[in-house]
């Protein structure tokens, strides 16, 4: 099973933990962006890149994705849909949605967006941390220890 990666903003340190995987379990890891990447040489990773636009990488991301496959997201919206499709989502702090956060988490993304509308100042998520990067690892050997007893 292939990772999809919602490459435009996941965090450097992310994309290095799914490097140092992909070659390990010999995994095919794609990070889709609407921007030139550079991965380190790898029969393992490769880019999509895509025209720049609202949701474009998102909706090429949920267009590929197949059940069972693995995409790595910050994006609710994009979770969700990949979700219905039977892929399984994770975000770059380690937390892999299912479907009763997956609802919260859009309820949640919705009441911010509707403060942010009206002039509240919300502020952005909290900086990634060593924790985070560390639950993120863990829950990425999870998922590739599944995809080897199958």
């Amino acid at each position: 099973m292939p990772v999809w990666v919602d490459a435009d903003a996941c965090p450097k340190v992310i994309k290095e933990v799914l490097y140092r995987a992909a070659e390990r379990e010999q995994v095919m890891v794609t990070l889709v962006a609407n921007q030139s990447l550079s991965v380190p040489p790898s029969r393992f990773l490769r880019t999509l890149r895509v025209p720049a636009g609202f949701d474009v990488a998102d909706n090429e991301i949920v267009r590929r994705a197949q059940p069972g496959d693995l995409v790595i997201t910050a994006d609710i919206p994009l979770a969700a849909e990949v979700m219905e499709k039977g892929a399984v989502a994770l975000n770059p702090r380690g937390e892999r949605y299912s479907e009763a956060t997956i609802k919260e988490r859009l309820t949640m993304r919705d009441f911010m967006d509707t403060m942010r509308a009206s002039g509240v100042q919300t502020g952005g998520p909290a900086t990634l941390n060593q924790r985070d990067r560390q639950q993120f690892a863990n829950e990425l050997d999870k998922w590739l220890q599944a995809q080897r007893g199958k």
